[in-house]
């Protein structure tokens, strides 16, 4: 009898994809690594360490989807990434992911490239890319973060769901059905619902940090630079200053 695992088991991928995904989850790791370190000060280091607590205490809620190891579950890539920037967002869920893996076994130790791909490297870069785009158009505002976080969670669950459709069309070992199809749209509609639930969660996590704290957040802090502004906003009745 196969158990369900929180992320993809040992053996629903061929050990060919599984090693060429560990490779790309090792390069795209080591460059998160190099590009952390320009952001990580005083402040975003302790942030970081909180996020990946949370991250990994979010991940602990889990959907079933396929009896063969496949499940669902939160990600937390966009809200790590909105909140300690990408690079840093990326390496929180990869720590997350190792130990999970390592030390209680949730999800297989030869699927975790696949697993730090799609959720770490994926999610999180999907995420954090809409969420830039957002936070452009969309008033940088608590409601405006809020609707910002909202999406961008979504989309970063639902990217990451698609990098495992794309993995098992390269080398799927098991039977998930006859059609690739089939198993994009099971993937796509279920984890649309991961991502509405992820979505909230995410929106009011940092809705309630920028109200404390918006300095914290790093998504309001890049997108200020990148638009010549110095000085910090402020959440005055509801909105920002």
């Amino acid at each position: 009898m196969q158990t369900v695992a929180m992320h993809i088991s040992n053996g629903i991928i061929n050990g060919q994809v599984s090693a060429a995904f560990a490779l790309v989850a090792a390069v795209g790791v080591a460059i998160c690594v190099l590009r952390a370190r320009g952001d990580l000060d005083e402040r975003l280091a302790p942030m970081a360490g909180l996020v990946a607590a949370f991250v990994f205490a979010v991940q602990m809620l889990n959907f079933p989807i396929f009896s063969a190891g496949v499940s669902g579950h939160l990600l937390g890539g966009a809200l790590a990434a909105i909140l300690v920037g990408p690079w840093v967002g990326a390496l929180c869920v990869s720590v997350v992911l190792i130990v999970q893996a390592l030390v209680f076994a949730d999800g297989g130790v030869t699927a975790l490239g696949l697993n730090i791909t799609n959720m770490a490297l994926l999610g999180t870069a999907a995420g954090y890319g809409l969420a830039v785009v957002l936070l452009r158009v969309l008033p940088r505002t608590i409601v405006g973060l809020g609707i910002t976080a909202f999406i961008s969670a979504i989309a970063g669950v639902v990217v990451a769901a698609m990098g495992f459709v794309a993995q098992f069309a390269l080398g799927g070992a098991v039977d998930l059905g006859n059609s690739i199809t089939v198993l994009a749209g099971t993937m796509a509609a279920s984890h649309l619902l991961i991502g509405i639930g992820e979505g909230l969660i995410t929106a009011a996590t940092v809705v309630a940090v920028m109200r404390v704290r918006p300095d914290l957040v790093y998504a309001l802090r890049a997108t200020r630079r990148a638009a010549g502004q110095r000085a910090p906003e402020v959440p005055v009745a509801g909105g920002v200053a």
